[in-house]
């Protein structure tokens, strides 16, 4: 419950929690899963929520109830501090009768309030833009929160302005939209990072500007101006931006109306567009089969892409995989890609894709199946919810690179000079020769109730989805992945790394990261 407040709390998510409480009257103490602080007995393992949650409330009165639960769903619903809600109900009070106004179950219709821009502040930015030689939109997640995907798609275009998106924005513009230009950071494309790097007004929309998209504050120049448009203040006046703090929907409206009939430079879309074609080609290129043994990443996504539905929605998360999605995938349709990456939460693929097919299996939905992409080491994490999905009758289709470990760490470990040490299994002090340790994900899966096969090259993989889409619950499939083949990147990254060391390699990457921290824009 932790880990997904603080993935909701990083992502602006609304996410009710309630949990037991140990007794308030204290007479069972210790009870079987209290922690016991000496010094303060009014500590428990609740207050390790305090930190994640937008609202958090431990019940000592049933009375309580009546003035914290619409203040907890005022929270979830309040666009500038949307985040997880937690209450706390200690045993003794969960058994307690109270009589409760007839009033409080009345039903209420919650609405969520689109806030408007402050005129001066809007009418800043129009003079701002305006001004611009070299305008870049940023669409982050906010876009996707405030239903704002047409309108800034109607807006770059009519404008002529380059969109690039974060990790939460993408499955905004898709991948063909005339104006669109790649995702954008650490995981972005040569495209987007291009023209992040040249811009000299930057309008960016519902994002919170976090070290992947910015790319630990190198992406950009140093003299680049920020309009930052975002229903939270404190999001809006990061980095010295212009704060327009407002809804992302109704700003971009009134934006569009405020710069009247000012177009970017005819000249500069082209040169945008070119750097897109560049990109497309590169992948292109890493995507093509090949006669190696062991398919890649960007081959097994494309496979994915080709095979997936226009409805259909691409779910990733942590690890190595993200970044690949980031750059191969290529979004047909709004809203049908959920590539979390707030708190980095190994683990929430497949409980997502649960959540998903619940989703789209209501009333008035489009509907799709959900797609689940993840590495070996986050389906190891969590990966009991095939077993409830195939209970409940809600089907997903999960791929599974099989890397023989964490990949993506064991990349990072050894990008900084550090020998491989037990991230990879081969690495691992217990592998033998003779018997190789290996997971078989798809006998794991079948265990659990899902449809599963395991297959080894491109071709099976293909016929493999084409299989999925058939059957009647939860299907897995398994495929061996490259543990070393990677889209190539030109981003900048700040990691700590040894300020003094006896090792070559380690002295040379923290002089590379001291050139990158020469880059870094000032925040203030």
């Amino acid at each position: 419950m932790v880990m997904a407040a603080g993935t909701a709390h990083a992502n602006r998510l609304p996410v009710l929690l309630i949990a037991g409480d140990t007794f308030s009257d204290r007479l069972p103490d210790p009870v079987l899963q209290q922690v016991e602080h000496y010094s303060d007995p009014t500590l428990t393992v609740n207050d390790t929520f305090k930190a994640v949650t937008r609202y958090w409330d431990p019940i000592t009165h049933p009375a309580q109830i009546i003035s914290s639960l619409p203040q907890a769903v005022a929270a979830m619903l309040d666009p500038a501090d949307c985040g997880p809600a937690f209450i706390a109900l200690p045993q003794d009070m969960q058994e307690l009768t109270f009589d409760c106004p007839e009033v409080f179950f009345e039903e209420r219709l919650w609405t969520i309030p689109r806030p408007r821009a402050d005129r001066s502040a809007l009418a800043q930015a129009v003079d701002l833009l305006k001004s611009a030689k070299a305008p870049l939109i940023i669409a982050g997640g906010g876009v996707r929160y405030s239903g704002a995907e047409a309108a800034v798609a109607e807006f770059t275009a009519a404008r002529g302005i380059p969109v690039v998106e974060t990790n939460a924005g993408k499955g905004g513009p898709t991948h063909y939209h005339p104006v669109h230009c790649g995702p954008l950071g650490i995981i972005g494309s040569t495209s987007a990072n291009a023209l992040t790097a040249g811009a000299d007004v930057i309008v960016a929309i519902g994002r919170r500007l976090q070290d992947f998209t910015t790319e630990s504050w190198t992406a950009f120049a140093q003299d680049a101006r920020f309009i930052s448009i975002n229903a939270a203040r404190c999001d809006a006046t990061k980095h010295r931006a212009l704060a327009v703090v407002g809804d992302a929907l109704e700003t971009v409206i009134e934006l569009n109306v405020g710069l009247g009939e000012w177009h970017a430079d005819p000249a500069y879309l082209p040169r945008a567009k070119a750097l897109v074609a560049d990109w497309d080609a590169l992948l292109d290129s890493h995507q093509a089969s090949t006669n190696t043994p062991v398919p890649t990443y960007a081959q097994v996504v494309d496979q994915v892409n080709i095979a997936a539905g226009e409805h259909d929605t691409l779910i990733s998360a942590a690890g190595g995989l993200p970044g690949e999605v980031a750059k191969s995938w290529r979004v047909k349709a709004p809203q049908t890609c959920d590539l979390e990456f707030g708190f980095s939460c190994m683990g929430y693929e497949i409980a997502a894709g649960w959540g998903c097919a619940m989703a789209q299996s209501g009333p008035g939905t489009v509907g799709g199946t959900p797609i689940v992409m993840l590495g070996d080491s986050t389906y190891m994490m969590m990966n009991s919810d095939i077993y409830s999905s195939v209970l409940s009758g809600h089907k997903m289709i999960i791929v599974v690179c099989d890397k023989g470990g964490h990949a993506e760490i064991s990349r990072l470990q050894q990008a900084k000079s550090v020998p491989g040490f037990n991230n990879l299994l081969k690495d691992c002090p217990v592998q033998k020769p003779s018997a190789p340790l290996h997971v078989d994900f798809a006998s794991y899966a079948a265990a659990m109730g899902a449809a599963s096969r395991q297959v080894e090259s491109l071709s099976d993989l293909a016929t493999a989805l084409e299989w999925a889409k058939t059957t009647d619950r939860t299907t897995v499939i398994s495929i061996t992945t490259d543990a070393f083949a990677w889209v190539p990147d030109d981003a900048n990254w700040d990691v700590g790394v040894p300020q003094v060391s006896t090792r070559k390699g380690v002295r040379q990457a923290r002089a590379h990261q001291e050139q990158i921290r020469a880059k870094q824009r000032i925040g203030v």
